[in-house]
């Protein structure tokens, strides 16, 4: 069986500073490329925690991980929820979480939902299979203005308004059902792509799956939560794959250096502000050039990890 290549794994796992006795995070677990690598340094004392949406993704890991000696507990949930995976598990803190923010390979080119442009599949892009709306859905009952703001919002698409108008357009004559049948309209009406340039429906994609599946907004909820998830010592570690979520990440990590944020003038102290991290990196490290030649999917990861304080 073949396993999706994890991105930046020495970097990650050096990051992590793992305790062989500790207890690890793998909030987003896929098919379980950096837990694997995580688990060869946890003693038998030692606990993993993989989380996932996608309950196939959570089979293949689990085949994955089998016969490690340290306990593995696999969970069905999002990464958002951590707080309340902890507290069913009984668990207050723990010593690190590893947050991959990236689609799989498996994701891409085995799912059959519809990530990939380059492959005709029903328009679904659902992380996890129970959740309500299709990204076929979004496409054909949002109205223009409403798809607009999606695509320039979440994909900062400059043709964004053309292209949502060719959606409704499109759709009033059949419904927009595949992948195919979005990037035909897409590709109408976006200029010639260059030699070295993106696919011209590679911003359009994302915007429609970050959409579906309510990224940001988990990627936030998630933020929120983690400084009272992580032991004193323990390590956050987040890849990020695009500008949105960079920003996100890089805004909340530098927020929570931060001290006393009061005017200098005050006699003391009245917001309470308290250091939560520091970075361990000041700078995202991204991948070598060798990494991006052997797995192109790479090349957009940065990677920026902090230590709680």
């Amino acid at each position: 069986m073949e396993f999706h290549e994890p991105v930046l794994v020495e970097e990650v796992l050096e990051a992590l500073s793992i305790d062989p006795h500790g207890i690890y995070v793998d909030a987003t677990l896929g098919t379980g490329g950096h837990s694997s690598r995580i688990l060869k340094r946890l003693g038998a004392s030692g606990l993993l925690i993989g989380l996932d949406v996608d309950p196939l993704a959570l089979e293949r890991a689990g085949q994955r991980l089998s016969g490690a000696e340290a306990r593995v507990e696999v969970v069905r949930s999002s990464y958002a929820d951590l707080d309340l995976v902890l507290e069913r598990l009984g668990i207050k803190r723990v010593q690190g979480v590893l947050l991959d923010l990236g689609i799989s390979s498996y994701q891409l080119e085995a799912s059959g939902r519809g990530f990939s442009f380059s492959r005709d599949e029903p328009l679904d892009m659902r992380m996890d299979p129970d959740r309500a709306a299709t990204a076929a859905q979004l496409v054909n009952t949002l109205s223009e203005r409403e798809l607009a703001d999606i695509l320039k919002k979440f994909g900062e698409e400059p043709r964004a308004k053309s292209i949502a108008r060719a959606i409704v357009k499109e759709r009033k004559r059949e419904p927009i059902r595949t992948t195919f049948q979005l990037v035909k309209i897409i590709e109408s009406h976006s200029p010639p792509r260059g030699a070295l340039g993106k696919h011209p429906a590679t911003r359009a994609f994302q915007a429609l799956r970050i959409a579906t599946n309510r990224e940001l907004e988990n990627l936030n909820s998630f933020l929120e939560k983690i400084p009272g998830l992580i032991e004193k010592g323990g390590r956050l570690v987040i890849l990020s794959y695009h500008s949105l979520e960079h920003r996100m990440v890089k805004r909340a990590m530098v927020e929570w250096e931060k001290e006393c944020t009061c005017p200098k003038d005050f006699p003391h102290c009245v917001c309470d502000k308290e250091v939560l991290f520091k970075r361990v990196n000041k700078r995202a490290i991204m991948p070598a050039d060798r990494e991006i030649k052997r797995n192109p999917r790479a090349r957009s990861a940065q990677l920026r990890a902090a230590e709680r304080v």
